[in-house]
């Protein structure tokens, strides 16, 4: 579940940051799909570490 909430976070993230830089559609989806990919990260390495701990 925590994967899942980092994956739409980053996916927005990314979305945001290129429409600020005045990217056009494409510039939204590759920067999309970047931030998918490092928010599945982070929730992934977030959920190990809940899981070591608990």
């Amino acid at each position: 579940m925590i994967v899942i909430i980092g994956m739409l976070a980053g996916a927005l993230w990314g979305i945001r940051n290129a429409r600020q830089r005045g990217g056009d559609r494409k510039d939204m989806a590759q920067y999309g799909i970047v931030g998918v990919i490092v928010g599945g990260l982070a929730g992934l390495f977030v959920t190990i570490g809940l899981e070591k701990l608990l």
